[in-house]
């Protein structure tokens, strides 16, 4: 559950610290006052995109940390992408500058917006007030269902199976289709396959070759100047260099043993001569490995002679031959299918029987959670009022397709009576928006997220159905944390945590948002605000402390 929030210079946010407990805790106030830029905020926590406009006017950077306690689902995402876990917590941190510069943290280590959204996902479930608008796209409706089916790697199982399937179906179509300039390309391929199989390039060779020859080509003027360089340091007949050096540094030892203010200049002549002793050792052992050898010389141009040419006909660069070699093999072992067009059929229809396997699987697992899904909707559909009505899942079969053999449609009958519509055809947006809800609290039920947020979902919506909402949410709040962005006293009232968010004016005369947690009299004031207006009556605190008492 998330466990503190604290955000700077967002939006219209100055500084806010929040501290949040488990159960149903909701956010009110004036309209404009700042209450979903609480959720925008923890959305930026949890990876949301965020841009150079969520800085605050005149402040360098947005400063967005949420402290979460770990689900065990949690702590192994942690432990798997090697985030430390501190004090069994997740501590997500964004920071956005007023360049539009976005670094991310968990628990202290630097991260990737995805990473946040990935580890997120497992921490957060957000209802937004547009949730109703998103369930008139197939899409959504789809998966959801799935979600609620627990049935996402399935889908994704047959997305996989479409794609290899429908990969091979189009390669085979290709060949029927072109028939004759694939066995030309297949013939010419052999040719050139063979040729480079014949020149057997090895990875590297041409480095080696290259250096080979250099070195064997300049043997004799390598052999002249390493016997130059050794009889200049030690087989001179006059006056070698380490001879005179060695006779030096005895000269110098024996006045150091009077003066020894030369001992320094000693200790620095020795190693000049160790290292001139050690470089004639490595001279003489350079001699011993080079040889003058034109057989080997001939045989290494030869070779590079064949590597440049083949380089040259095949148009790549001699290191690159091997490579070449690999990628026409390849493109020739996938022609070479092209001559058992039976043999890639029978694949063809294995990976389509595969297919469909998995997709009736899927959408007999589909099936089952369309018809609990159902059920689950039009039971709350009662609670809100909508007495009669009913809500269904249809399966209609289609085309086989990357996300399986049917389409998923939510269908809504208002009231009893009337035939099942297509969600996307209510015409009430009250009606849309409490069939909404209850999807959204049905859906919350079967997560295992340990916080659900619901940003002003209950739109649309009042009278009994609000205090009804409110209990249904309240219900869901004593199996987890729920958060709740309201304007309705009706659910308002109903939540163990309050908090109030208004404007307020700085010093600087810059308006910003606060927040503060209610206690039992300030909550009287604000749900009676809620219920009355700018002008609180005596009998709308009634009504308030009776709403709070239900």
């Amino acid at each position: 559950m998330l466990r503190t929030l604290s955000i700077r210079d967002f939006v219209i946010v100055d500084t806010i610290e929040l501290e949040f407990s488990a159960g149903f805790t909701v956010f009110t106030g004036e309209t404009g006052a700042g209450k979903s830029i609480l959720i925008d905020a923890l959305t930026l926590a949890l990876g949301g995109r965020g841009d150079a406009s969520v800085v605050r006017e005149g402040a360098a950077k947005a400063d967005i940390t949420a402290d979460f306690a770990l689900s065990a689902q949690a702590r192994a995402w942690l432990e798997a992408n090697e985030f430390a876990v501190e004090e069994d917590g997740a501590l997500l941190r964004r920071v956005i500058d007023n360049a539009g510069r976005s670094k991310a943290y968990i628990n202290g280590i630097a991260a990737t917006a995805s990473q946040l959204r990935e580890l997120g996902d497992l921490l957060v479930d957000i209802h937004g007030q547009h949730a109703h608008q998103s369930l008139m796209k197939t899409e959504a409706q789809r998966d959801l269902l799935d979600s609620q089916a627990g049935a996402v790697g399935e889908a994704r199982a047959v997305a996989t199976a479409y794609k290899a399937w429908r990969a091979l179906a189009r390669q085979l179509e290709e060949f029927e289709t072109n028939a004759a300039n694939v066995l030309y390309e297949r013939e010419r391929l052999e040719w050139q396959v063979t040729e480079l199989e014949k020149l057997a390039v090895k990875p590297g060779e041409w480095a080696e070759v290259s250096n080979e020859q250099s070195r064997l080509s300049h043997a004799a003027s390598l052999m002249e100047g390493a016997q130059e360089a050794l009889a200049v340091i030690s087989e001179a007949e006059e006056h070698p260099i380490l001879s005179q050096l060695s006779s030096l540094n005895q000269k110098l030892g024996k006045l150091a043993d009077i003066d020894s203010g030369l001992q320094p200049i000693v200790d620095l002549i020795e190693p000049a001569r160790i290292q001139l002793q050690e470089a004639v050792y490595a001279i003489n052992d350079y001699l011993d490995r080079v040889d003058l050898d034109p057989a080997r010389l001939r045989t290494v141009e030869a070779r590079m002679d064949a590597i440049h040419s083949a380089a040259r006909k095949f148009r790549v660069p001699e290191e690159q031959l091997h490579e070449e070699h690999s990628k026409l093999a390849t493109r020739l072992s996938q022609l070479a299918d092209a001559s058992d067009l039976d043999g890639l059929r029978k694949q063809e229809e294995k990976l389509k029987a595969a297919y469909l396997v998995d997709a009736h699987q899927l959408s007999a697992t589909r099936a089952r959670a369309a018809q609990q899904l159902g059920a689950a909707v039009t039971k709350a559909m009662q609670e809100l009022n909508m007495t009669g009505g009913r809500f269904e899942v249809a399966l209609h079969a289609c085309e086989p397709a990357a996300y399986g053999v049917e389409q998923v449609e939510f269908l809504v009958a208002g009231h009893a009576g009337v035939a099942a519509r297509s969600l996307a055809k209510v015409a009430s947006g009250g009606e849309l928006a409490r069939i909404s809800l209850a999807i959204s609290v049905i859906t919350s039920n079967a997560t295992t997220v340990p916080t659900l947020i619901f940003d002003e979902v209950d739109s649309g919506i009042g009278g009994g159905v609000a205090e009804v909402v409110g209990r249904l949410l309240r219900r869901l709040g004593q199996e987890r944390q729920v958060l709740c962005v309201t304007h309705l006293p009706q659910v308002a009232s109903q939540a163990g945590q309050h908090f109030q968010v208004a404007k307020g004016t700085l010093d600087n005369g810059k308006t910003a948002s606060r927040i503060e947690v209610l206690d039992a009299k300030s909550r009287v004031e604000e749900i009676a605000r809620m219920l009355g207006g700018l002008e609180i009556t005596a009998t709308t605190r009634k009504h308030a402390r009776e709403l709070l008492a239900s």
